[in-house]
This record gives C-alpha cells, sequence and structure tokens, in this order.
C-alpha cells in the first residue's frame, strides 16, 4: 500500500490497474474462459513496464501480493482491493455422497474453499469491453 514508485504511484494501485487491464475474457454461452488468459510471468511483465521497476523488483511485489493475500484467507480474513475484488472463505459443512461407480455411500468431510467476487469497477469493464468489441 505505502510502496512508491519512481512515478509516485502506489504499487498497489499500479498492481490493480494491471490486473484491470488484462483479464481472463469470459463466454457467456459456455460459461468458462476462452481467448487469454494472464499468468503470473505476463502481470510480472506488466508491473515492471507500468510501476518502472526491474523485473526482481516486480517478481518480488507479486509474490507479496499473492503470499500476504492467502495467508489472510488462511487466517480466515476476507482480502478486498476497492474495485477489482474481493476473496473470502466459505465454509461448507460435511455430508454424505454417494460413490458413482459402486453407489457406496461415503461420508464427505467439510471443507472451506475461497470464494472470489468481482467488484463493481471490474463488472463495468469488462462489460463496457463486450460492448466494444461486439460480444
Amino acid at each position: 500500500r505505502g510502496i512508491i514508485n519512481s512515478t509516485g504511484k502506489t504499487l498497489c494501485s499500479v498492481l490493480q490497474n494491471c490486473l484491470l487491464f488484462h483479464y481472463a475474457k469470459f463466454d457467456t454461452k459456455k460459461d468458462c474462459l476462452s481467448e487469454e488468459i494472464m499468468n503470473k510471468l505476463e502481470l510480472v511483465s506488466a508491473l515492471r513496464e507500468k510501476a518502472d521497476l526491474s523485473r526482481p523488483e516486480a517478481s518480488k511485489v507479486v509474490d507479496l501480493f499473492v503470499d500476504n493475500m492467502a495467508d489472510a484467507l488462511v487466517r480466515g480474513d476476507r482480502v478486498e482491493i476497492r474495485g477489482l475484488c474481493s476473496f473470502s472463505i466459505k465454509e461448507y459443512e460435511g455430508y454424505v455422497g454417494i460413490n458413482p461407480k459402486t453407489g457406496e455411500k461415503m461420508p464427505i468431510e467439510p471443507k472451506k474453499l475461497p470464494f472470489f467476487k468481482a467488484g463493481k469497477e471490474l463488472k463495468v469493464r469488462v462489460n463496457q469491453q463486450e460492448r466494444k468489441s461486439g460480444k
């Protein structure tokens, strides 16, 4: 939050902009990812260019960002990046499931799973992009 690059922007805002500009596109008919997927290396490169950082510095920022998000979720905290998204943990109770091969009943253990929710700014940007591209 407080780390400032040579252009005076906080790295958190630069990272958020990188994520907003390079998002995965969704095909509403198939309800799955289509076309481009931004991976970690591409995020590091985008951050490097926009924040005027070396590759190791940009990589360290991305690693710190991801590690701190994961640590917060492990603690049960909610992670919110205003305008972009939020992550939280949803707890699911155990239940009795059925093995589809044998038909045998089996206990399914309770579990916790990360939950992603898109922010308003991201939703607007995705919908604007779809209108521009004619999808």
